[in-house]
């Protein structure tokens, strides 16, 4: 789309977003990517024992990839923008296990990092375009920081959620509902506080990496750590086809256009 032709949309007050509308249903999904992005990146790591370095490197490839795929595009595109999502949660699941367990930085200095990390990606970006998107992204300089801030923030969150679930002693099962209940109350002061909802948004977002961490964790973990013992390859599977119907159900293939958020300028 030229710039000329992103102009006219704006005058005419439409604008064509290449990431979905926030919804209910866009939490759902965004929760089941991320618990497919613990399962199946420590399939490739653990069970397939290719490690966490090598592991890194693919879904890295992948990423790059998907992440291509996705740029390229001109509108949203419901599959494409979803597998980039998956591909920037196994990536998150690898990165942060290499700096934990295999450089040796431990759960709460990667934490510390990662968090640093992601308040400089927004810091970055709203000093570069004068504000903080997550609905309507249709410039390239949007989508870069858009996706770098995912990127980051899953790393972060992986790190956060095995923090909670072992160095803090609160195990998979109360790590995941410590997490859930978090994301109700940012739910909650989106409708009683002024807090930016820019600023809600990436709060819930980080929030719903070590929610999707400790839940993955939960299915796939032995019972003697508090897990369900469900193997990583099938639950992975499962979660995969449950996305896939969610998907379906919500966007039926169909592109979505919708108007600019008042909210995202908040």
């Amino acid at each position: 789309m030229s710039v000329n032709k992103q102009l006219d949309d704006l005058r005419a007050g439409d604008v064509i977003s290449k990431v979905p509308h926030v919804t209910f249903m866009f939490w759902a999904i965004k929760i089941m990517a991320t618990t497919l992005g613990e399962t199946g990146g420590d399939a490739v790591t653990m069970t397939l024992q290719l490690g966490y370095a090598v592991g890194s490197v693919i879904f890295l490839v992948l990423f790059a990839v998907l992440l291509s795929a996705q740029v390229a595009s001109k509108t949203y595109h419901p599959v494409t923008y979803w597998a980039v999502v998956v591909a920037t949660t196994t990536v998150g699941t690898t990165m942060s296990d290499y700096l934990d367990r295999t450089v040796g930085l431990g759960y709460i200095k990667s934490s510390i990092l990662l968090f640093c990390g992601v308040l400089i990606v927004l810091f970055v970006w709203r000093r570069a375009t004068g504000r903080i998107e997550y609905e309507d992204i249709y410039t390239n300089k949007n989508e870069v920081f858009y996706w770098l801030t995912i990127l980051v923030s899953n790393t972060l969150g992986t790190a956060l959620g095995d923090f909670v679930a072992t160095d803090t002693g609160l195990g998979f099962e109360r790590g995941a509902l410590l997490f859930g209940g978090l994301l109700v109350f940012v739910a909650a002061a989106n409708f009683v506080t002024s807090i930016p909802t820019s600023l809600l948004f990436w709060t819930a977002y980080v929030l719903t990496r070590p929610l999707g961490a400790t839940l993955g964790d939960t299915l796939t973990k032995p019972h003697t750590e508090g897990g369900l013992s469900l193997g990583r390859i099938t639950s992975s599977l499962v979660i995969t086809v449950l996305m896939i119907v969610a998907i379906i159900l919500v966007h039926g293939g169909r592109k979505v256009v919708h108007r600019p958020s008042t909210g995202s300028q908040r």
